[in-house]
């Protein structure tokens, strides 16, 4: 992950929070075999302000995008293994032929302060 793709997440997140919108942040865990992206790449979902950062794109990430949908409305973090291995009997070139385990978690925006 880039300095530059650090800083876009961030900034993401914050914008999220200071708009009171909850959102969520997928994190690649641990990666075997060839995967577009490494430990530590992130990806905000923000249903409202869309997606910053990647965790590879194609088929693997829109599966986290549809894990992190769900992750939003239950709020319960998960740990989701993308196979990036399924479809190499289509031989494409898009096919990595690894797998990722990504951590995902619901961050909600904090509470407003109590009034008298």
């Amino acid at each position: 992950m880039t300095h530059h793709d650090d800083l876009a997440v961030t900034r993401a997140l914050l914008e999220a929070r200071s708009r009171g919108r909850p959102c969520a942040v997928a994190t690649i865990i641990a990666t075997r075999g060839s995967t577009p992206r490494k430990v530590g790449a992130r990806l905000v979902v923000d249903p409202e302000g869309g997606l910053t950062g990647t965790v590879g794109g194609g088929c693997g990430e829109a599966a986290v995008i549809e894990a992190a949908r769900r992750i939003l409305v239950s709020q319960r973090p998960e740990r989701v293994r993308i196979d990036l291995m399924e479809d190499i009997t289509t031989w494409s070139p898009a096919v990595c032929g690894g797998t990722m385990e990504v951590f995902i978690e619901a961050v909600l925006p904090s509470s407003p302060p109590e009034g008298p």
